[in-house]
């Protein structure tokens, strides 16, 4: 499977599914969450982009991507089956400052979130690290290599300030087993999270 793309069929959902699970990618405009949430879903994902107009120029900055031609307006949708019994479904939200004001609704019953970041705008990262804090949700942090990095990670773990504790991971968003490798990056901190003695907690 060329892994640019998802399996385009659709897969239905099992009859013994009793428990959902949601989790949220969040980052910067541009960042590669529709990409991500496209590779790894089972379903075709239900998706919310537009063509970028004229009408976006001033409000959405996009020099550093100008080959976008769509973004998402509200938020793109992916559906995983765990097992027989969970699903993990996955919520991309939008990156423009302008839609913000979803992610609090977004949030609502999320386990835990994937913070997608590119290191050519590490910037656009610090309002979902802001906001994932101010509600106090469980988060890890992925690098979308675009292309060869000039920083290691360690560099950018202190660029945004993030406690040694929340994991710090490499990925390409359009590869399904890294977006898979990332998910379960995140399953394994809210677990560890989990089961760790309360005092050990942050």
């Amino acid at each position: 499977m060329d892994s640019t793309t998802s399996d385009p069929t659709s897969a239905p959902l099992r009859s013994t599914a009793s428990d959902g699970l949601k989790i949220v990618i969040v980052g910067g405009f541009g960042v590669g969450k529709t990409t991500m949430v496209r590779s790894v879903s089972e379903i075709r994902p239900l998706s919310t982009e537009e063509t970028m107009t004229q009408a976006s120029l001033g409000i959405d900055d996009a020099t550093a991507v100008r080959d976008k031609t769509t973004t998402t307006v509200a938020f793109d949708f992916g559906r995983i089956s765990l097992d027989a019994e969970r699903v993990l479904y996955l919520f991309g939200a939008p990156g423009q400052q302008r839609f913000w004001f979803l992610w609090d609704r977004l949030f609502s019953g999320t386990l835990g979130a994937v913070v997608l970041v590119d290191t050519r705008r590490l910037e656009d990262s610090w309002y979902a690290i802001d906001r994932l804090e101010h509600h106090g949700m469980p988060f890890i942090v992925a690098r979308n290599n675009f292309g060869e990095q000039d920083h290691p990670l360690e560099d950018v773990r202190d660029a945004l300030s993030l406690p040694s504790e929340i994991p710090l991971i490499e990925c390409d968003a359009r590869d399904r087993a890294s977006s898979k490798k990332v998910l379960i990056s995140l399953v394994n901190h809210l677990y560890a999270l989990a089961t760790a003695p309360q005092g050990a907690r942050p």
